[in-house]
């Protein structure tokens, strides 16, 4: 079940992205500076825009799918083996062996004289 509702938020993630981009600047945000003033700011003319209610609806699902990845996860972490800070545990020391002396090579037969 996490692993679709991750696949969904990521497809939100990207969906909301996308809107943002596509969107006109208006210049100034909220709409001021614009030669409509702050009267048609709350009008529905102005909040009907399609990428507007589009934008809402995505941030929405996105903040949403948050919430409920966080408290799914929430009991998931089983102490200090997920914290990134502790210390990684140290390893168990090796066995001390004597070193191996390399094998003399075979003398060579002493060259007999007869």
């Amino acid at each position: 079940m996490i692993t679709a509702l991750l696949i969904l938020h990521i497809c939100v993630t990207i969906a909301l992205i996308g809107t943002v981009l596509i969107q006109r600047s208006e210049g100034g945000g909220l709409g001021i500076g614009s030669s409509q003033g702050m009267g048609a700011f709350m009008s529905g003319r102005g909040t009907a825009n399609l990428l507007t209610r589009t934008t809402a609806v995505l941030a929405g699902l996105f903040m949403l799918l948050s919430l409920v990845l966080a408290i799914l996860n929430r009991g998931s972490s089983t102490g200090a083996g997920h914290d990134i800070l502790a210390q990684p545990p140290a390893p168990a020391p090796a066995a001390v062996t004597a070193p191996v002396q390399p094998a003399a090579p075979p003398a060579a037969p002493a060259p007999s004289k007869q």
